[in-house]
């Protein structure tokens, strides 16, 4: 453009030169075009070319007449940018330069580059000689390019060009390489010749091309790798000529290029195995008709079809689709939607099968041509199966409710009819009913659901026994009667006319047997049409018919239950007499017995409270710990005198003591144990604080801690609330269990005492350091049962911590033993937290 703004400054526009400027606007593309300012402000068009019918859709004479014209072709966004550009030519009266769009009458948005040379005149005038070009398709170029340059920008940004000015014999002459990164500099480089930079093999072809270039006079490319510290790069050369024996060589680095061009080659080659290995059916087909173009060989195996029957054809001329309507639906969807995914739709093979697919489709283009990718699961035999499942729960759902209503109910035709009823719905079938067997050896049809249109056959029995028997040796032959189609079947001439009487076109009939006895059927009947009995269907008669046989043998057992029910209240009243009898005789043994407990129970306390009281007393006057105390006896024989002294030792009276003693206490627990069990524990309950209580019963403890080493820390806050109990009840508890461990234990035990709100309750723990026990003695610990003889102390031991079980339960609680991991028990029991 600036060359021919030149020309035109050397132009002079009278009219005797248009015939000229007409001549140079053939030759030069866009609008030329002369304008002059004047010195009042006002403007003149002095000429336009014929360019502007190409630039502007406007003839030339329209624009001169009125430039303004023009104007309002300009886009309006770009408007205020081209008066702005105006006012500063017309201004510094430097050269203007504008591009711009404008919307040709036609409606086209064109991209346009204005540039004039502004004259100032003597008389002040301005002239301007001016140029327009079209340069729309430069912008879209440029568009286009920082579209790509936008899309590949990190590959662009890795291919950077050199240019080479070489002569024939292949000697650098110039370079340019402004911020490419090279091996060698420019200094280094220009003035060499390739032979002594290059690899001779490279040289070589190098030489070759220059000089077919320089020969043909034409565009030459090669390509060739070169090593760098980058490692092997590939590189194009582009050489043209460009003077006499001297090439200009563009040279690109294309490695990424290269290994785009191997993925695309390998993704290419992943496409093809992927679409030809894979299981699911695969097929491209145009958007527009629905043409097979390609297809796989799963496409193939499903559709039945052969790959020369289907490419070239559309799914309409193969009529696969089971509903056309889906395909329209399935464009429509692909051209707002983009791409749909597993959506269920259902095709035709060759042999006419139906198969149900689920379908995912995009568009693809190919040269050009919008095509569908579609890939087809086929979800027939789930499909199947599901129907199959629901049909299963459906069957299991009918014989859950039959056994649920035949235990529930004792109502044999209400059983009968709704089962009937329930089948029926089931299969779908026209026609469903139960005939038994009587007392007379007759058949008679007892419950039945219908279908309007055909006629019943409640209540119908037949008379000849030949055919009754006729049916039975069927049953007997075959468990179950399928019968897809009655014409196809032989049978005898009173069956076959029973079948026209009752229109009956298909039958499925299974015997009820209780046991080897056949006592009915059940039977279901098509009079549609001939009908396929499915396995499940078969299966469900077949187990219905078990469950009906036991509601018959039940309603059989209840009718014969009524008539042992008088016999059986008879002999319930006379088992209560004597039942009576007996409760009456356990009274007074349980009267003998307390008589006894009590009688020997006294008579054994009196006895060893009265030794007790001798031996302490002897114990007391006795001299010294060494002295032995002097027992008195009374001599039976007159020749000795009338009393003797035996001299006991103070052992031995000790141990005699504590045998009295633990023979005392067991006595007392025994008859405590029968009070409880009389009578229950008796508890006066009362609200204290827990630690005031302990402080309360702990001193009395502490003899007994002391005379065993033994001591206890009382962990227990203070902020406890208050529990309900009965203090001297409660200390039982604890002197028990406490007395217990310590003679499990040797001397030295270290107990601690703890507590814990859980909602309602308190737990109270006791801990010690002794041994553990095993979890059948911690289960059978408050029990009440006779402990092993050879411990002395364990039934005395086992009667009071059954006592403690009996208090806290008494006190609506609990009571337990853990036994701890490494050493010690925990004894816990929990008290009501009160009020």
């Amino acid at each position: 453009m600036d060359e021919a703004l030149k020309l035109l400054r050397k132009l002079e526009f009278p009219p005797e030169t248009i015939t000229l400027l007409d001549k140079i606007a053939a030759i030069l593309p866009g609008m030329i075009f002369q304008f002059r300012q004047q010195a009042d402000g006002s403007q003149v068009v002095l000429y336009v070319s014929s360019g502007c019918r190409d630039l502007s859709e406007l003839e030339p004479e329209l624009i001169q007449a009125d430039w303004q014209i023009l104007y309002q072709l300009i886009h309006p966004e770009d408007r205020t940018k081209f008066k702005k550009s105006l006012v500063v030519a017309f201004a510094t009266l430097q050269p203007w330069h504008w591009e711009g769009r404008i919307m040709t009458p036609s409606g086209k948005l064109k991209w346009i580059q204005g540039a004039c040379q502004l004259e100032p005149e003597t008389n002040g005038d301005i002239l301007c000689n001016g140029l327009v070009i079209d340069i729309t398709l430069r912008k879209q170029t440029e568009e286009e390019l920082r579209t790509s340059e936008a899309r590949y920008q990190a590959i662009l940004a890795a291919i950077p060009d050199l240019m080479f000015r070489m002569s024939r014999d292949g000697e650098y002459l110039d370079l340019k390489g402004d911020g490419i990164s090279l091996t060698l500099t420019k200094e280094e480089i220009v003035g060499k010749n390739m032979r002594d930079l290059l690899p001779n093999d490279l040289a070589l072809i190098g030489q070759e091309t220059i000089a077919k270039t320089l020969d043909a006079g034409t565009l030459q490319t090669c390509e060739y790798q070169l090593p760098t510290p980058q490692g092997i790069r590939d590189y194009e050369a582009r050489l043209v000529v460009s003077g006499a024996d001297e090439v200009l060589a563009i040279v690109r680095d294309i490695t990424e290029r290269k290994q785009v061009e191997t993925s695309l080659q390998n993704l290419a080659q992943k496409f093809s195995k992927a679409f030809n290995c894979s299981p699911d059916p695969i097929s491209i087909s145009t958007l527009q008709e629905g043409r097979f173009l390609e297809v796989n060989d799963s496409f193939m195996q499903l559709s039945g079809y052969e790959q020369n029957e289907v490419i070239g054809h559309t799914a309409f001329d193969l009529k696969i689709w089971v509903n056309e309507s889906d395909r329209t639906q399935l464009v429509a969807d692909l051209q707002t939607k983009g791409a749909i995914r597993n959506l269920e739709f259902t095709f035709r093979r060759k042999s006419g099968e139906i198969r149900t697919t689920l379908l995912s489709a995009d568009v693809i283009d190919l040269d050009g041509v919008p095509c569908i990718l579609a890939i087809n699961h086929d979800i027939t035999a789930r499909k199947q199966a599901e129907a199959q499942m629901r049909l299963s729960a459906q069957r299991d759902r009918l014989l859950t409710e039959t056994l649920v209503r035949i235990r529930s109910s004792l109502n044999l035709e209400q059983i009968l009819q709704t089962t009937v009823s329930e089948v029926r719905q089931f299969l779908q079938a026209d026609r469903v009913f139960i005939g038994l067997n009587d007392y007379e050896v007759t058949t008679k049809t007892v419950a039945e659901s219908v279908d309007p249109k055909y006629p019943s056959v409640l209540g119908w029995t037949p008379e000849d026994k030949s055919y009754l028997q006729e049916l039975k040796t069927i049953f007997a032959t075959h468990r179950v009667r399928v019968v897809e189609d009655v014409s196809k079947v032989t049978v005898s001439p009173k069956l076959q006319a029973n079948y026209q009487q009752f229109q009956t076109r298909a039958s499925l009939a299974v015997p009820i047997m209780l046991g080897e006895e056949l006592i009915g059927a059940l039977v279901a009947n098509q009079c549609s049409g001939p009908r396929q009995w499915q396995p499940i269907e078969i299966d469900l008669l077949q187990q219905l018919s078990e469950q009906l046989a036991i509601a018959i043998q039940q309603a059989q057992l209840y009718q014969e239950l009524a008539e042992l029910n008088t016999n059986l209240e008879r002999q319930v009243e006379e088992r209560t007499a004597q039942l009576q009898q007996k409760m009456q005789e356990l009274e007074k043994l349980q009267q003998v017995k307390d008589v006894v407990l009590h009688t020997v129970a006294h008579d054994l306390r009196t006895t060893v409270m009265g030794n007790l009281m001798v031996l302490k007393n002897l114990q007391e006057n006795g001299v010294g710990e060494q002295s032995s105390p002097v027992l008195f006896c009374s001599s039976t024989l007159p020749s000795e005198s009338s009393s003797q002294s035996i001299p006991v030792p103070s052992s031995i009276i000790e141990r005699m003591i504590q045998g009295n003693d633990r023979q005392l206490t067991m006595i007392n627990s025994l008859l405590e144990i029968h009070c409880c069990m009389e009578q229950g524990v008796t508890i006066n309950l009362q609200q204290v604080n827990l630690n005031t209580l302990l402080e309360k019963i702990l001193p009395d403890i502490q003899p007994l801690l002391w005379q065993n080493q033994a001591t206890l820390e009382n962990l227990i806050n203070e902020d406890l609330p208050s529990i309900k109990t009965d203090p001297t009840q409660l200390q039982t508890v604890l002197l028990t269990l406490l007395i217990y461990s310590l003679q499990q234990n040797p001397p030295g035990l270290k107990f601690s005492l703890t507590a814990t709100v859980m909602e309602s309750m308190i737990k109270i723990q006791i801990e010690h350091n002794g041994v553990t026990m095993s979890k059948t003695e911690s289960d059978r610990l408050f029990d009440l049962y006779v402990r092993e003889p050879q411990a002395p102390c364990s039934t005395i031991l086992g009667l009071k911590m059954y006592l403690c079980r009996q208090i806290i339960q008494a006190h609506g609680g609990e009571i337990g033993v853990i036994s701890n991991r490494k050493r010690g028990l925990t004894f816990w029991f929990t008290l009501s937290v009160a009020d």
